[in-house]
Order: C-alpha cells, then structure tokens, then sequence
C-alpha cells in the first residue's frame, strides 16, 4: 500500500512542480506577506490547490495540513491519527530571487512520523522519495538511483546549512564539536537530500521551522538511514506538535 502511495505522491509533486515553473520564468513575480510576515506568491497558492485536489482523491479519509491552508485558518485536527503535510512551495525566498533551489514537498505522518515523503526540485528536475522500510531513491536525468547516508569520513564532516539561520553563536558552539572539511549553504528541504544522498553529514537548525518544512526531507532522510533529533541529544523530532511548530533540531546521517 505504501509502495502506491509513494508513487502516487511522487506523481503529484512532480505535476505540482510544472504548473510552479512558469512563475519562477515570469519576469514581474509578485509576493505579499502573511501575517506571520512569511512571503507567499500565487505559485504558493496554485500548487497548494492542485496537491490538496489530487491527495482528496488518492486518499479522501486522510486529512491535509498544508501551509496556505493554514495561514488561512483552515486546519483539521489529527491527533494520533495518519494526515498529509504538505508544503506546496518550500524556499519561497529562494524562488523570488530565482535561486533554484525551492521544492514540492509532501508527507504522510503515521503515528507523529513520517512514513512516506517525496520532494521535488521542480527547476532541476531531480525528485527524492522514501518511505519506512522501503529504502530512499533519487529520480534525476539518469533514472532512478537507491541513495544511502554516508559513514563520517575520517578527513571531517560537511555540514549543510539554511541560508536564513546557517550563522550565529549556536551553530558555531556546534560546528566547534567537528572536524568541519566543508560547509553548503542551501534552501529548501534539499539540506535534508543532501544528507540522504550522501553529499553532507549533518544540518543543524537553530532556528524556527515548521512541521510542513521539514516532514518530506525528513521521511527521506530516514528511509536513507539517517535521523531528525532535538537539539541536545534530544528526542526524535515528531509531528502533530501544537501549531505545527518544530523546536531546534539536528538532521543526522552517519550510517
């Protein structure tokens, strides 16, 4: 069943991603803000539409929170219960200012974890996609690949981080514990694909996130073999949390 979830998913990402595209080519792209001061653009929008039509189809008894949706007051109560998280356009900043370098992302929480997930990376067309015991896999120009998180290497780690958070006192207190080899600056969920794939270590997050950011990249990331803490050694990073709001959190491979 999950198997067909997944495909299905990835399916709605990728069409999600296409009908975004001619927003990001459009010379005179307009955004405003929410009240939570975040931008949208009617890209956000569109896709949000569409992913919420298609996931009513594929599954009609499991509910959505998606981002829009709820800056607009629209949110279902789940509880325990399986839902969709969905963030339609993840990397708004970066797609204003055409860095390409913004996702589809979409989840399916199981018991407050991410069971499934697909993100898409409409401008480059590579999809990542993974689901609980099932293994993660990337879709790019040469077919589909099984990704895999990597073992630390013995020269130092590379640590991938947010644009908007990747400075200040508690990264760096972070960063002192390592031998650091490299550090990537990114947006979007893609710091989670980096670690899935094998191309960074570690991502921590200093920084206000919400369950929407992070639910897709963290579903492949663990399919992958790697894990989404709280800060501190904490616990796993889980969701359903009130107000959809992610505590401080470290996204590990290491496998």
């Amino acid at each position: 069943m999950r198997e067909e979830l997944l495909e299905a998913v990835c399916r709605i990402a990728r069409e999600a991603g296409e009908l975004i595209m001619p927003w990001f080519h459009a010379p005179d792209l307009q955004a405003r803000r929410k009240s939570d001061r975040s931008q949208v653009t009617e890209a956000d929008e569109a896709a949000e539409r569409l992913i919420l039509e298609r996931l009513a189809a594929l599954a009609p008894d499991i509910p959505v929170v998606a981002e829009e949706s709820v800056a607009a007051g629209r949110v279902p109560k789940v509880g325990d219960a399986s839902f969709w998280l969905v963030d339609p356009l993840d990397g708004t900043k970066e797609f204003i200012r055409k860095i390409p370098e913004f996702t589809v992302n979409i989840a399916l929480i199981e018991q407050r974890r991410p069971v499934l997930g697909a993100v898409y990376l409409p401008a480059s067309g590579e999809l990542y996609a993974g689901r609980q015991d099932g293994g993660a896999f990337v879709e790019d120009s040469g077919g589909r690949h099984a990704i895999r998180t990597r073992r630390f290497p013995a020269s130092g780690i590379t640590v991938t981080v947010s644009r908007t958070y990747g400075a200040g006192r508690d990264i760096d207190r972070f960063l002192a514990r390592y031998d650091v080899a490299r550090q990537i600056d990114a947006g979007s969920s893609l710091k989670f694909c980096l670690i899935a794939r094998g191309e960074a270590d570690v991502y921590p997050r200093y920084g206000g996130s919400n369950e929407w950011d992070t639910a897709a990249g963290h579903a492949v990331l663990a399919a992958a073999g790697g894990s989404v803490r709280e800060i501190n050694d904490g616990p796993e990073l889980l969701y359903g949390k009130a107000r959809f709001s992610n505590p401080w959190f470290i996204a590990w491979g290491g496998s």
